[in-house]
């Protein structure tokens, strides 16, 4: 695993951590198909939540939710379709998030 991925991988740790203390249930991590991928899957009481995870080491190049542009959403919400569609979901209350994770002068 490169730099890159291990800050990636312990950012998603971070967020399942925030997402628990925020009383929310995880469901699936790193979530794949053909549409893209989707890196948690929570349950906020009755809704379901799609969260992407973006990690950085500072605001050199943008903050981290600039990544998310708008091919990144139509993955992210092609991804969750078909979460829905292959799970047999249907009329559920979903929303997707995203989840910023800053590693100022942070040691992995």
């Amino acid at each position: 695993m490169n730099n890159r991925q291990i800050e990636g991988k312990f950012g998603e740790i971070e967020a399942i951590k925030y997402l628990k203390e925020q009383g929310c249930t995880i469901i699936c991590k790193n979530f794949k198909c053909m549409q893209g991928e989707i890196d948690i899957i929570a349950k906020d009481e009755e809704e379901i939540v799609f969260v992407e995870v973006k990690t950085r080491t500072g605001i050199e190049y943008g903050e981290a939710m600039e990544a998310v542009d708008k091919k990144k959403q139509k993955h992210i919400y092609k991804t969750a379709e078909y979460y829905l569609y292959k799970n047999k979901i249907e009329n559920a209350k979903t929303r997707i998030d995203v989840i910023e994770i800053y590693l100022y002068n942070r040691k992995i």
